[in-house]
């Protein structure tokens, strides 16, 4: 018997790593924590008995205390998250009243995940809330679209026909926001976008960007569909780039590209190269990922 259970807590020991690796990219913030791979934050309270109170009114108060003191967790936890390379969506509460009654309505709607009563008396409460949905379309920018995708020399592209846009002639403000430029087969079958970005000491936020080496967007919120960056994030993270092919945001036939650098005081924006931008958008003329944000970062 006890042969076997020694065999067991070996084996679990070897598995252990790969069962947290297996939970996504997650992100210790404040007092909680932000899976980036599900978009969803996690936050304990803790609530202690009243000795004062009754015996059957104890627990009662515990579990009161502990789902508020959740709920200030979560909440903290949430202001803690990166907004963009340059604010948190801290900075995006203080600016705005409005955001801020959203994003609290939005907290106080958690969902209780897990309740655990401790024999000293103490309740601890494990909570959810996502990042997508009620508080996405509170932070992220009111206006979406408007970038314009690159030639292979440079330059506009006609989302019509793909071509680049004539010179001389004015470009539309639509142009490119839904559609790319033919390069030669790049295109074909290409279901997402996979940046592997480690070894640069990226960080996850919620709107984050794809540049070129000369500073010019590639993917942000010009070349996304404001009603899919609030359903599902902008981009989804990961730790590894297989499981990341296999992630329903990006499956089956996601393009691969690595970075160069990391870029922003915050340190969420990415940089690929110039040869590499030109194949992103050279992709698009034959899907739309880009729009769809079927985009995902591979971080450290």
């Amino acid at each position: 018997m006890m042969r076997r259970r020694m065999l067991f807590l070996i084996g679990f020991a070897a598995l252990a790593p790969c069962l947290v690796s297996g939970q996504g990219y997650v992100q210790s913030v404040g007092s909680g924590d932000v899976n980036w791979t599900s978009q969803v934050v996690r936050a304990t309270g803790i609530g202690a008995p009243n000795v004062a109170m009754p015996l059957p009114q104890q627990r009662a108060g515990a579990l009161r205390a502990a789902k508020m003191d959740a709920l200030r967790n979560v909440l903290e936890t949430i202001k803690g998250v990166a907004l963009n390379s340059e604010t948190t969506v801290e900075n995006a509460i203080v600016a705005s009243d409005v955001i801020k009654t959203k994003v609290e309505g939005a907290v106080r709607g958690y969902r209780v995940v897990d309740t655990r009563y401790m024999s000293s008396g103490d309740v601890e409460v494990d909570v959810e809330v996502p990042l997508t949905g009620i508080i996405a379309d509170a932070v992220l920018p009111s206006s979406f679209g408007g970038g314009s995708f690159m030639a292979a020399g440079g330059g506009a592209v006609c989302p019509t026909c793909g071509q680049p846009w004539p010179p001389g002639r004015p470009v539309p403000s639509n142009v490119g926001s839904t559609g790319g430029v033919s390069d030669a087969g790049d295109g074909d079958g290409v279901s997402g976008l996979i940046v592997d970005c480690r070894g640069f000491s990226l960080r996850p936020a919620m709107a984050p960007r794809i540049l070129d080496e000369s500073g010019n967007e590639v993917y942000g919120s010009k070349f996304v569909s404001r009603e899919y960056a609030v359903d599902i994030g902008m981009v989804g993270y990961e730790k590894d780039v297989a499981r990341a092919a296999k992630n329903d945001r990006v499956t089956a036939t996601p393009m691969v590209v690595k970075a160069v650098q990391a870029s922003g005081p915050n340190r969420t924006d990415v940089v690929v190269s110039a040869a590499d931008a030109k194949r992103i958008h050279g992709a698009a003329v034959n899907a739309n990922f880009l729009q769809h944000c079927k985009v995902m970062f591979v971080l450290d």
